[in-house]
């Protein structure tokens, strides 16, 4: 019998505890778009294609729970099938795309739009819905007919749901609609209104209006109590605050179903990088101090926080070249997420290769309802996977990226580990660092 698919050689990663994770090199055949069978290297029957794996890690394909790939609205920045590849690039075979389009993804209609644009593309894209409609922070959305076309994750991303009597209602809604989350971009719009980067020594010595750590921690700390209230389950997009953790950490210790992201960017940058990156140093929430770069840190390794999403923001490089104040915020980063996660945290000894696992695949799929992702590599899984090089050495160019935007705070820095091939759905869609035709 002739397999469609083996991937040859490879490591396992075993979950966390696990003692003989990466004891063996095992052979990975795939049929029907799952895992068919795990056997010992050089055990597998002959293929009609192989991926050689030697010397490299088989994981679940990753997820990337926000993602702003401009369809529709803006796709001189980002398109559906530039983001993809992008996606594909950087190993994540699932995406959640977000709902601040225009027109606003809001409507079961807008759902079907979009997921019928992304039909064929070398990622599975799913998408978010408005929590409001348009986005505009005054009704709620039709929240269990969006959950009926399929939505299982509502953010106003972008902009903070503030009306706390919306936001109770919307956290009330999730639990008659089971797996469904309220996703918030937590920050207080009057806190922030004209600020543009982080409220501290770097805005004050450019004459700045700030964007302040207590416009996130007061917004957090007001969804945990309505979370507590209602039984609703709550996540926190792109967490940027110490003390914002911090609230998280104790509120799950207290069973309050709430879950809390970090982007890559966060982990590693401060507001001290602004400078230097000019316009691509801006996002919203902004780059915040070392010391809070230090705690999501160990928040991300020791589970205060619960996954890393990336918050990938094109935009067109006429956007960017405005003065600071002008510019759009917002990095791109799908591409490149687990190569920087892997260098800042692996290799550097923080983080296991479990703990990597779980945060970029397992544990975003888990919030995202996301169930055919995220699984282990075992027989009957569905074959999304991802073969990652943990020592390949590579240099981030930014026009060597499949964005059709150049915004990337890790151009010109070399990275250890690197995706080699990326199998979604048992069909390679990346292999040997190429996208497949």
């Amino acid at each position: 019998m002739t397999a469609e698919l083996v991937i040859t050689g490879g490591r396992l990663i075993a979950p966390a505890g696990s003692e003989d994770a990466g004891a063996a090199s095992v052979d990975v055949v795939i049929e029907g778009g799952h895992i068919a069978a795990v056997v010992p290297a050089g055990q597998a029957p002959a293929a009609r294609r192989t991926l050689d794996a030697s010397d490299a890690w088989i994981m679940p394909g990753f997820v990337d729970i926000q993602v702003h790939f401009r369809t529709p609205g803006a796709t001189d920045s980002e398109d559906m099938d530039s983001g993809a590849a992008g996606a594909a690039m950087g190993g994540v075979t699932a995406c959640v795309i977000m709902p601040n389009t225009n027109p606003p993804i809001d409507t079961p209609d807008m759902v079907n739009e979009v997921l019928a644009l992304a039909a064929g593309v070398p990622c599975d894209i799913r998408t978010s819905a408005a929590i409001t409609q348009g986005r505009a922070g005054e009704r709620l959305a039709d929240l269990a007919a969006l959950y009926d076309a399929g939505v299982r994750v509502f953010t106003d991303d972008g902009d903070c749901v503030a009306d706390d009597a919306l936001m109770e209602a919307a956290l009330a809604a999730t639990v008659r609609l089971p797996g469904a989350v309220i996703s918030q971009h937590a920050e207080n719009p009057a806190m922030v209104a004209g600020g543009v980067i982080n409220a501290g020594a770097v805005a004050e010595r450019l004459g700045l209006r700030g964007r302040p750590a207590e416009a996130e921690v007061s917004v957090v700390h007001r969804d945990i109590e309505l979370a507590r209230r209602t039984g609703g389950r709550y996540h926190v997009l792109h967490l940027s605050v110490a003390a914002a953790m911090y609230l998280v950490a104790r509120a799950k210790r207290d069973g309050v179903a709430v879950t809390a992201e970090v982007t890559p960017q966060h982990l590693v940058l401060s507001e001290d990088d602004v400078e230097r990156l000019g316009t691509t140093g801006k996002m919203n929430p902004p780059l915040r101090l070392a010391n809070d770069v230090a705690a999501l840190r160990r928040g991300i390794v020791d589970g205060s926080l619960d996954a890393v999403a990336t918050d990938h923001a094109p935009h067109h490089p006429s956007l960017k070249e405005r003065p600071l104040v002008d510019a759009p915020p917002g990095m791109i980063g799908v591409e490149t997420m687990a190569s920087v996660v892997w260098s800042e945290l692996v290799a550097s000894g923080q983080m296991t290769p479990a703990r990597f696992v779980e945060v970029v695949s397992t544990a975003p799929a888990r919030i995202a309802g996301i169930i055919d992702h995220g699984q282990p590599i075992a027989v009957g899984s569905p074959a999304n996977v991802t073969v990652f090089d943990p020592t390949e050495s590579w240099i981030v160019r930014a026009a060597d990226l499949q964005s059709r935007s150049l915004n990337s705070p890790w151009a010109g820095r070399t990275l250890t580990g690197r995706v080699r091939h990326t199998v979604l759905a048992g069909r390679p869609v990346v292999a040997n660092n190429d996208l497949c035709a």
